[in-house]
């Protein structure tokens, strides 16, 4: 059987499909060659390269001895490039303002309530003295102090800064500084006085950026003109004007060292605060002209025989720590205007009643003078404020000229029990009433038990019986209360006591620890006697400010408080801060702080004392004003048994007698207008002469003299008169009974904060 072939029909695919084939075997083999080709080349180069490297090979001891080193050094010196780089860019950033130059600080008059000058602070500096008109003397003096390299160096004195570091070591502290003028210059026109690395970084970049951009002599004349001099001046001619009564151009060398020694430290040789230490610095900067080779021992013989006589600028009137205030918080207002606005010479008018400050001071120091020795006491603060914030009075401690560390405003102290109407605010907010019957009795947290004195309790007590009385366990059983159903129910209590507290106004840490409740977080004088103003205004917390007014040199209104200033914020409701007031005015009426209590006047408050009597509080209220006095010592070493119910209490009176005259006494809310005290104790008069009645004093007296048998047995007594006194609705308080006091059923009392702990303290406070 034959079988045909049939042809097989061979498939030509699209012209279309065939060129983009085509198209990508060609594109792969350009790739594909140039691929080859640039590696052949590469590896040719590469061989070429090797071959012209092999000539400068070095090898064996050579290498190491040369090479690597060079090599380490470049690459580290690059790394160090980028390095410093990166450390550069934030302090050139401080120059972005065109107008470095020219920028100057404030200069602030200020004025009282009543438009009466009460001070000044800022600039007090004069730029129009050429460099060349300025004496020999003085300009040797400050280079042979501040910077003997000044004209060899490039910004840094690498020598100088070697030459300190090497003297501080053999010292043990620090006696010379390492900054050169230029460093200085750079730190005040653009950073700072705060010690940190990054400062130090900046000043450093800043120092040499200053050098590229200006000669020695623009550089000199401007440290001269900008430096602060002590006394709120700026500049040599300003200082010499203020410390003198002349001219810098005329002033001798005794003067001229005097003023060069004041750019270590202006207000420690000051010569209007401490002419003795301003002499003695004046005697140094003496020294370094003989040591700098500027003039002989010969030369400045007559300066050492006759030194410099300051003009006395002591103002004794000045209310100093009110002044430092209102100046911080006038800069800080200013940061707020728009940038586009220019000026810098204001008059501000303040809130502060130069009748009150004066009171304030009188009552401050004469407690400490008749009473701190026997206190073991040493410093006070205290600030009196209206009801919508605006500071009337403040004292930052009790000589301004000895310290200017303003205790009223940055110091933080334990308020002790003065801390607790935060928390029995928060109960009532919570469902609590004042007639709430809270059971005073043993109660732990973790670890922690607080106790009250003599490890007594009184059982169930009202919260008003309990704030009355100063019962520190009652706080701390409210804020488990507080708590609810929480798993860690007295933190979750604790929560909610400080987002209360932070409504009236405090802006203090307050860390969360068990004793909280109790005041041992920390807080300021200023916030916390304006916090408590939020009282008597029906709930409404308010920001404590010393500007009530600011105008231009010229007299154009700039700012206004009661226009632009922050407005009051109800914090808790009326009826609760009622409620608040009513329990607040048994502490003065019948507690621990009847010192207090003015005549005719409604009053409420709280006293407050610390573990080992180190802080002494009252803080209260009338219908018209608040404030807050605080006693104790700078080092927190404990005073010898005050509580704020004697020189507190004492000095709060004694303040708000002098507030209320002549003022329309306004009621408070929960408590009404106040009452009639009862008349002083007269005593008998046996003169022969007739001679009118002597109304028996109420003054502190000193510290009680107690052990701690006496304390348990007066704790026994007084448990055994609390009893007998139920029937006819006594009370008694818990805190130390006043100095002059007798110890009565309604007088036994000790120290409200005590607290007797199996293991958990309150944290110890914070110094600044």
């Amino acid at each position: 059987m034959r079988f045909r072939r049939v042809p097989v029909r061979q498939i030509v695919p699209p012209k279309w499909k065939q060129k983009i084939r085509n198209f990508f075997l060609d594109l792969d083999a350009r790739i594909d060659s140039t691929l080859f080709s640039s590696g052949k080349g590469l590896r040719e180069l590469y061989e070429r390269y090797s071959t012209f490297m092999d000539r400068f090979y070095v090898g064996r001891w050579k290498r190491w001895v040369f090479i690597e080193p060079l090599s380490e050094a470049a690459t580290i010196g690059l790394g160090g490039l980028i390095l410093m780089l990166a450390l550069a860019i934030p302090a050139f950033r401080e120059t972005a303002d065109d107008d470095w130059l020219k920028k100057s600080d404030l200069a602030v008059s200020f004025l009282d309530r009543y438009g009466n000058p009460i001070g000044s602070r800022g600039i007090k500096h004069n730029d129009s003295i050429p460099l060349e008109d300025f004496p020999d003397n003085l300009i040797k003096a400050t280079l042979a102090t501040e910077d003997r390299r000044f004209y060899d160096h490039f910004g840094i004195d690498i020598a100088g800064t070697a030459r300190a570091l090497v003297t501080n070591a053999q010292a043990g502290g620090v006696r010379q500084g390492g900054s050169s003028i230029t460093q200085q210059l750079a730190k005040n026109l653009f950073l700072n006085n705060e010690r940190t690395i990054e400062r130090k970084v900046k000043e450093a970049f800043l120092a040499v950026w200053l050098e590229t951009r200006l000669t020695k002599n623009e550089i000199l004349k401007l440290y001269l003109d900008r430096a602060y001099m002590g006394g709120g001046t700026f500049g040599v001619d300003g200082a010499a004007h203020f410390y003198f009564n002349k001219s810098a151009r005329d002033v001798n060398l005794a003067e001229s060292a005097m003023l060069a020694g004041l750019f270590k430290a202006p207000t420690k040789y000051a010569p209007h605060i401490n002419l003795p230490a301003a002499r003695a610095r004046a005697n140094v900067v003496l020294d370094n002209l003989v040591d700098a080779g500027f003039m002989t021992e010969g030369q400045v013989f007559g300066a050492r025989r006759n030194p410099a006589v300051a003009v006395d600028r002591r103002d004794e009137a000045s209310p100093n720590y009110y002044l430092d205030y209102a100046f911080d918080e006038m800069r800080k207002l200013v940061d707020t205007f728009p940038k586009s606005y220019t000026e810098r010479v204001f008059v501000v008018r303040t809130a502060i009643d130069m009748n009150v400050q004066h009171a304030a001071e009188e009552a401050i120091e004469n407690q400490l003078r008749q009473f701190g020795r026997d206190y073991h006491a040493t410093q006070a603060a205290t600030v009196v404020g209206d009801l919508d914030g605006g500071v009337r009075a403040m004292v930052g401690g009790r000589d301004y000229g000895a310290s200017q560390f303003n205790r009223a405003v940055d110091a933080y102290r334990q308020p002790g029990s003065s801390f607790k109407p935060y928390v029995y605010t928060t109960a009532l907010l919570n469902g609590f009433k004042p007639t709430s019957i809270v059971v005073d009795g043993p109660v732990c947290i973790g670890n922690w038990c607080p106790q009250n004195y003599g490890h007594s309790y009184s059982g169930s007590v009202t919260l008003t019986q309990a704030i009355t009385r100063s019962i520190n366990v009652v706080p701390v059983k409210l804020s488990i209360a507080l708590g609810g159903k929480s798993p860690n129910p007295a933190k979750a209590g604790r929560v909610k006591i400080t987002e209360v507290a932070r409504r009236f106004g405090l802006t203090a840490p307050l860390p969360d620890t068990p004793s909280m409740p109790i005041g041992s977080d920390e807080v300021t004088v200023l916030e916390h006697a304006v916090a408590y103003a939020t009282f008597p205004n029906k709930g409404k917390s308010v920001k404590p400010h010393a500007v009530l007014e600011v105008r231009t040199g010229a007299g154009d209104l700039v700012w206004r408080f009661d226009r632009d200033g922050r407005k009051p914020l109800q914090a808790i409701p009326a009826s609760v801060a009622s409620d608040m007031a009513g329990m607040m005015s048994h502490v003065v009426s019948e507690g621990t702080a009847r010192r207090a209590a003015l005549d005719g006047i409604p009053t409420a408050g709280k006293t407050g004392t610390t573990n080992a009597y180190r802080d002494a509080w009252f803080v209260g209220y009338t219908g018209n004003f608040t404030c807050a006095v605080w006693y104790g010592n700078d080092d927190y070493s404990p005073t010898n048994r005050m509580t704020g119910g004697s020189l507190p209490a004492q000095t709060w009176h004694d303040i708000m007698v002098i507030a209320h005259q002549g003022v329309e006494v306004k009621e408070i809310a929960g408590i009404g207008m106040g009452t009639k005290l009862p008349p002083a104790p007269v005593a008998a008069n046996v003169a022969a002469s007739g001679a009118p009645p002597r109304v028996l004093e109420t003054k502190p007296g000193p510290p009680p003299v107690l052990t701690r048998r006496g304390a348990d047995i007066l704790v026994r007594v007084e448990k055994l008169l609390d009893e007998a006194g139920k029937a006819a609705g006594k009370t008694s308080a818990n805190e130390p009974p006043s100095p002059t006091r007798p110890a009565s059923s309604s007088a036994l009392a000790f120290p409200e904060n005590y607290v007797a702990a199996a293991g958990d303290q309150a944290p110890p406070p914070r110094k600044n």
